[in-house]
């Protein structure tokens, strides 16, 4: 059985041909050249029926999906391919998928057209947009869509891994939230005042509040989807593991990341991590170009216990309401003059947007600030 990783290779190399072609080869070339390697590659059986199931319906009068995977003749995955160079982005393909996922009591789906692959929680009870699990680009990292992609193996859909690292990702994201709201721009929430104030005696609650005004705060949840990556799931024998493979008889962990380490920006200057001025000079619009975040996405953020939506718009204006703003700091400050109204005063209106803004990193599909998105394309252009 050829091994994940080498039939990811072997799909780039047929994308960049398609590319440099300038091909649109359709949807049933896309499956048989780009999707189906990889159904095989993940341990599930293409010839046999009972394991994949092509076209499949639920009941007759059905509108078929693409792939069924199944165990014991029960579908745990549904897969809804797309022919390559499709916009995964029009909502009817996720939509329509997981509604039916949900009527047919299937928990996961993936949307792809052989070169995206996303992954999404059908049940999971949040809005469509955040069911979102994962994203990878085959042609943006091949090792990050191997470990992404290794979910979805048979042996880890048969012991429900991916479900361990779902939960810690659904609270994760809960708790960040919660993390930007205590830390986050403007007047510090009055329980980690007082918190503050019992462990810190000798300060008194006018600096505890003006310091924590001062701070930044930024999160570090890390990724745990490498640590399913183990030589006995059985995928293929040849399965390339990370730079520190997990030996064969060492347990796989269940339980969700360690709670993140929080860094302030009150620290002193030889703890902060140094801001280069190319990576000042990265705006919101060329986050879009490099493709990590998408024309039409909703920016996230938490202000006073209540939570804000904006629309990112394709020059990388920000629309909130019925104003369309020049950036994120702008946008940022709208919120906060219909918070406090037109007289609040100008220390407090000013934001820093890339902090006070969240969205999903298209590449990823983890929910994290703008700043964070703008550190990951500024380290890949230093690695470039």
């Amino acid at each position: 059985m050829i091994d994940l990783q080498d039939a990811l290779k072997q799909c780039f190399e047929r994308l960049s041909r398609l590319r440099r072609q300038h091909s649109r080869i359709g949807e049933q070339n896309t499956k048989a050249g780009l999707i189906e390697p990889v159904i095989g590659a993940l341990g599930w059986d293409l010839f046999d029926p009972d394991e994949v199931h092509r076209e499949y319906r639920r009941r007759g009068t059905d509108n078929p999906v693409d792939y069924a995977l199944l165990l014991l003749r029960t579908p745990r995955l549904f897969i809804e391919a797309k022919g390559l160079g499709e916009n995964l982005d029009d909502p009817r393909w996720a939509n329509q998928t997981i509604s039916y996922a949900t009527a047919a009591g299937v928990e996961w789906v993936a949307l792809t057209d052989g070169a995206e692959w996303r992954i999404y929680n059908a049940h999971a009870p949040v809005p469509i947009e955040h069911k979102l699990f994962q994203a990878v680009r085959l042609e943006d990292d091949i090792e990050a869509a191997t470990e992404v992609l290794f979910l979805l193996g048979k042996d880890n859909m048969r012991e429900n891994r991916i479900e361990e690292l779902w939960k810690g990702h659904f609270v994760d994201r809960q708790v960040h939230a919660e993390l930007i709201e205590l830390f986050g721009d403007g007047e510090p929430v009055s329980e980690l005042v007082a918190l503050l104030d019992r462990r810190l005696p000798r300060l008194t609650r006018d600096e505890i509040r003006s310091s924590l005004i001062r701070a930044r705060a930024a999160f570090d949840f890390p990724s745990s989807t490498g640590s399913l990556r183990s030589t006995t799931t059985g995928i293929s024998p040849g399965t390339r593991t990370p730079a520190s493979p997990r030996s064969a008889d060492q347990p796989i962990p269940s339980q969700p990341p360690a709670l993140p380490r929080v860094m302030s920006s009150a620290a002193p200057r030889s703890q902060k991590r140094q801001v280069s001025d190319a990576e000042r000079a990265i705006k919101v619009i060329d986050l879009i170009r490099a493709g990590r975040l998408r024309s039409g996405t909703r920016l996230y953020a938490r202000y006073r216990g209540e939570q804000y939506v904006a629309e990112l718009l394709p020059d990388g204006r920000i629309r909130y309401r019925d104003q369309v703003l020049k950036s994120p700091s702008a946008a940022g400050e709208a919120v906060k003059i219909e918070v406090h109204g037109t007289g609040i005063s100008p220390t407090r209106k000013a934001t820093d947007g890339l902090d006070f803004w969240s969205a999903e990193d298209a590449m990823t599909g983890e929910i994290a600030t703008l700043k964070e998105i703008r550190r990951r394309v500024a380290t890949n252009v230093a690695r470039s």
